[in-house]
């Protein structure tokens, strides 16, 4: 299992041997430094824990300052685990760069998607809103009816409505890394990933390769 913690640059193009413009967003993919190795024989699953960005101590809970401390690491802001299978070659204080992974690569990439704020049934879930002919003129955008007879007579909980849209955790499956640059810790993934500029990414071994 090889993984990364990230943060978004931006997007970009670049060109493949046809001349066919690719799409690509770019990572500052690490460093990432191992922070804690989890075996099957202690903690009950295999894992290696990363930390990512430096940050101020005060910025950091004393606990997280703590366990950083006791392998010699600095103030690390995000710290992420990702289970492994098989021999774990690793140990903490190592650092994990972008080049654990190569061109040609299926990834995952996990992030938290922009927020939109409080949006209407249309922009939220695709309804169709109501007609535009027929006498009503209030009504274009508005859900319809939502609710059932006597029984049960009332909502049923998770019932599709307007809310709060975005701002929540989004997964990008299956797709390709297309550049990678170990010396500016940059990875490049064709195609768009979740979030905004700077916002903070976790990057996998594509699980539906």
């Amino acid at each position: 299992m090889k993984g990364l913690i990230g943060k978004k640059v931006g997007m970009t193009q670049i060109f493949d041997e046809k001349g066919k413009a690719i799409p690509v967003t770019l990572i500052e993919a690490g460093p990432c430094f191992v922070t804690q190795v989890r075996t099957a024989e202690k903690d009950g699953y295999a894992a290696v824990q990363l930390g990512f960005l430096e940050s101020k101590p005060k910025r950091i809970s004393a606990g997280e300052l703590g366990h950083l401390k006791r392998n010699g690491l600095p103030p690390l802001r995000h710290i992420r685990e990702f289970r492994m299978s098989g021999e774990i070659n690793l140990k903490a204080g190592d650092k994990v760069t972008a080049d654990v992974f190569a061109v040609g690569d299926a990834v995952d990439v996990v992030g938290i998607s922009k927020g939109k704020g409080f949006q209407g049934g249309m922009k939220r879930h695709h309804f169709s809103g109501g007609p535009i002919t027929h006498g009503q003129s209030d009504r274009q955008r508005a859900p319809g009816s939502n609710a059932a007879t006597t029984t049960p007579g009332r909502l049923f909980k998770g019932s599709r409505m307007a809310g709060h849209m975005g701002a929540a955790r989004v997964t990008s499956q299956n797709i390709k890394v297309v550049l990678v640059d170990a010396a500016r810790n940059l990875l490049g993934v064709a195609g768009s990933v979740p979030g905004g500029k700077n916002g903070v990414v976790v990057i996998e071994e594509a699980r539906k390769q």
